[in-house]
């Protein structure tokens, strides 16, 4: 790993904690009391995979009542930043003895006293997700063959493409894999169609798909059709849950929203609703918690 010097691995912590809480702080419908949250939390900095020069801040949690070594889960958050998404599922892990990585993509890209440079495509991201599997396994506390990533929309599409193998050979640590992925609504008319985006020969970890039956970004069965076809070895490690009557972005907590982007409607372009369904949002909470704990080998509270 190349040497980072200590005064631009804190001043990377320091930019990050900033961003990631202020980014936290004003998602909607969030207190600061939700923030803290009811287990410990440090802000840590980990270097990239591969040739990537990025040092990426993150948020690590280590559930005090959990048993060490423990699981973790990399947790990606959407394209707009860091939200009240990230806290909701955080801290449903953290219940079931699990260590989260909330990893904040664009702090990294934020040079002071400049402009945000958001990378042009999701596999530009894909070192930061290696560089946080790397982080967690040789951390003491937690079990290597026992962590997780999960995402929502282009966090989402990060959980899918870190299930391939080719990217794990080219990006992951020395025998080390992402033992089971958890993507929400990750777009997936792209997979296939766009270059850089193929999702075939997996890794063989499960994979627990959660899409929306009205996203914007595709039509109500667009993620059924891609598990179907693939082929049957990797068809087999992937389960899609459709949520009826949800929106993208539906486990966002906040006022309903319209944006644009030029990658909804099957690359179309054009707008993306996305409007909060609560009981679908706990009921996808809740359900990723229990894949995580199936995978992860953990006995039901």
């Amino acid at each position: 790993m190349k040497h980072i010097p200590a005064t631009s691995l804190l001043a990377s912590v320091m930019r990050g904690a900033a961003v990631l809480s202020l980014g936290l702080a004003s998602a909607g419908g969030v207190r600061a009391a939700e923030l803290a949250g009811p287990e410990p939390y440090a802000f840590v900095a980990f270097k990239a995979a591969g040739d990537s020069p990025l040092v990426i801040a993150a948020r690590l949690t280590l559930p005090s009542q959990a048993a060490r070594p423990m699981p973790a889960v990399v947790i990606v958050h959407g394209s707009a930043g860091v939200d009240g998404r990230s806290i909701d599922h955080a801290q449903a892990l953290q219940r079931a003895g699990i260590a989260t990585l909330e990893v904040d993509l664009w702090s990294a890209r934020w040079p002071q006293g400049g402009p945000l440079r958001r990378p042009q495509g999701v596999p530009e991201t894909l070192p930061d997700a290696y560089g946080a599997l790397a982080f967690l396994a040789a951390h003491t506390a937690i079990d290597k063959t026992r962590i997780g990533i999960m995402g929502f929309s282009w966090g989402g599409v990060v959980s899918m493409l870190s299930a391939t193998r080719a990217n794990a050979e080219k990006l992951a640590p020395n025998g080390v894999r992402f033992a089971a992925h958890a993507p929400f609504y990750p777009v997936c008319w792209v997979y296939g169609k766009v270059p850089g985006y193929d999702f075939a020969a997996l890794t063989g970890a499960p994979v627990l798909l959660q899409s929306a039956d009205q996203d914007d970004y595709d039509g109500p069965d667009t993620c059924d059709k891609l598990r179907a076809g693939l082929a049957p070895a990797d068809r087999n490690v992937i389960e899609v849950v459709r949520i009826p009557g949800a929106t993208h972005a539906f486990d966002r907590r906040g006022d309903d929203i319209t944006v644009p982007d030029p990658y909804s409607h099957f690359g179309k372009g054009g707008l993306v609703r996305m409007h909060y369904l609560p009981d679908a949002a706990a009921a996808a909470r809740e359900r990723n918690v229990a894949f995580f704990r199936r995978q992860f080998g953990l006995m039901p509270p």
